[in-house]
């Protein structure tokens, strides 16, 4: 692969990302932004002309879609279809990101990545009902919340000053996930450490992949192959939530 040409670099994921000037485009009055340019500059260069606007019914409704989870009502159609204002599709974009469904629609993903059920998920997968940690989840993504925030909430919220009652019911992220109850009550010691393992290898599985878009739980055997994780720091990332 070398020998034939190809340039060596390190992971894309781990190089800082560089500014790229916005190309040279057939049609100047096409795009609305510079990200515009990039879109346009690979239709050009596919031989592919844009698609034609949308109208304004569509356009509601795949943003409401987008933003909120649900589609338009009629009177919010015909309301956007009859406003003339130049930033008409900006003020629809504002209303629905003030309304508290955004957060709901937000949330999904968001808890869909840090594993949230309201079971457990294994044989009995009896009620394990955490939902004040899916309303933490939604106020957040209302109230604007930092993501430096957001993260520290969740990962730490019990501990790191200033303590509060929000913060202590975000870190509810860390015991989202499948849980034992049978192992977790049972006379085996063995089985009881083996269920606390189990669970604590899957908390940090959800970490590298959520926080840091990696495949951390490779390194609990050898030291990573792709990401440069070693084996060491695995266990002391580990050590931190034991």
């Amino acid at each position: 692969w070398i020998t034939t040409g190809a340039r060596w670099s390190g992971h894309w994921a781990y190089e800082p990302p560089a500014w790229s000037d916005p190309p040279v485009v057939s049609d100047l009055t096409w795009p609305l932004n510079w990200i515009d340019r990039f879109l346009l500059a690979r239709l050009d260069a596919e031989q592919l002309a844009p698609a034609t606007e949308a109208d304004k019914t569509t356009l509601i409704r795949r943003l409401s879609i987008d933003l909120v989870g649900l589609p338009p009502t009629p009177a919010e159609v015909d309301r956007f279809c009859s406003d003339t204002r130049p930033d008409a599709f900006e003020r629809v974009v504002d209303r629905l990101l003030a309304s508290p469904h955004y957060g709901e629609r937000a949330a999904i993903e968001w808890l869909d990545l840090v594993r949230y059920a309201d079971t457990v998920g294994y044989h009995g997968d009896q009620d394990h009902s955490i939902s004040p940690y899916r309303d933490y989840v939604i106020r957040s993504f209302n109230e604007d919340k930092p993501y430096d925030q957001f993260v520290r909430e969740q990962i730490a919220g019990d501990v790191l000053p200033p303590i509060t009652h929000d913060g202590i019911i975000a870190t509810s992220m860390l015991v989202n996930g499948p849980f034992d109850h049978a192992a977790a009550v049972s006379a085996s010691k063995v089985e009881q450490l083996r269920a606390r393992e189990v669970m604590l290898e899957e908390l940090l599985t959800t970490i590298g992949q959520s926080l840091l878009g990696l495949t951390i739980n490779c390194a609990r055997c050898h030291d990573h192959k792709f990401d440069p994780i070693p084996q060491a720091d695995y266990y002391r990332i580990k050590a931190v939530f034991e």
